[in-house]
């Protein structure tokens, strides 16, 4: 069988182990289901997520023009502290603006591969964690906006890292650490505008990763380059496609490319 589209990112269930599933536009993959089964992945054109031009992919699936456009990239996606619509201000498109910063934000701990902080909207719990690959995770405060979460986690981050080394991660180099303890820590650098949202008592959650082989030293398939790749699936985590000789394929990394997979 034979698939194809543009590649978003990937879909998930929290269940055990999480579901994964790649949406083109009029199929779906179970990608649990095509484990130890070998893929064949050719790149075909560019396909701009916003313009839908065969434009080449600048960055997070837009060619260059829309990604300096679009409200979806705009600064404060990556740094939540750069949020202004509780101001009533606007930076690309305030109507979007306030119907994505001015709901429910939760800053977060997360393991994968060491603990690290994050922001996130609510609605996007646990989904935001499996993206990362975390073993584990939990809430820390619950805000209204996400400007109240950015300043949070900037204040967090110098106690604990804000990053995910994504190559730990998929070797699956991860120690069990107790996040109750770590949020109990890290609870007196919480900036004063927001302590009151602590939340002072939720247990962990924890993800399993449908993975039948870890790769022991991952390498990163650039399809754009290599134009196509055939292997033997072993396993998803994070956004990642795992196979049997270590290549790794970052879904989300690779938005915007429009792609063929078959499966044998």
């Amino acid at each position: 069988m034979t698939y194809e589209g543009v590649l978003t990112k990937m879909e998930t269930e929290y269940a055990k182990p999480i579901q994964y599933y790649l949406v083109f536009d009029s199929d779906f993959l179970n990608m649990n289901q095509l484990l130890n089964k070998t893929l064949n992945i050719k790149f075909i054109k560019y396909q701009c997520l916003n313009c839908g031009l065969d434009k080449k992919i600048y960055r997070q699936g837009y060619c260059k023009s829309c990604f300096f456009e679009v409200p979806q990239a705009a600064d404060w996606i990556m740094k939540p502290e750069l949020s202004k619509a509780h101001l009533d201000e606007e930076d690309r498109d305030l109507a979007f603006e306030k119907r994505v910063q001015l709901q429910p934000h939760i800053v977060y701990l997360a393991n994968s591969g060491k603990v690290k902080v994050g922001v996130t909207r609510k609605g996007q719990v646990p989904t935001r964690w499996i993206d990362q690959g975390a073993h584990e995770a939990i809430e820390v405060v619950e805000v209204p906006n996400r400007y109240l979460a950015g300043i949070t986690e900037v204040a967090l981050k110098d106690h604990v890292s804000d990053k995910t080394n994504w190559r730990t991660m998929l070797k699956n180099e991860v120690e069990d650490e107790d996040l109750v303890e770590w949020k109990n820590k890290l609870k007196a650098y919480i900036p004063e505008e927001a302590k009151a949202y602590f939340i002072d008592s939720n247990p962990e959650t924890e993800m399993d990763f449908p993975v039948l082989q870890y790769p022991t030293k991952p390498k990163s398939l650039n399809i754009e380059k290599m134009l196509e790749y055939t292997g033997v699936l072993k396993g998803v985590k994070g956004q990642y496609l795992i196979f049997e000789d270590d290549t790794v394929f970052n879904i989300r990394g690779n938005e915007g490319m429009y792609v063929s997979i078959s499966i044998s």
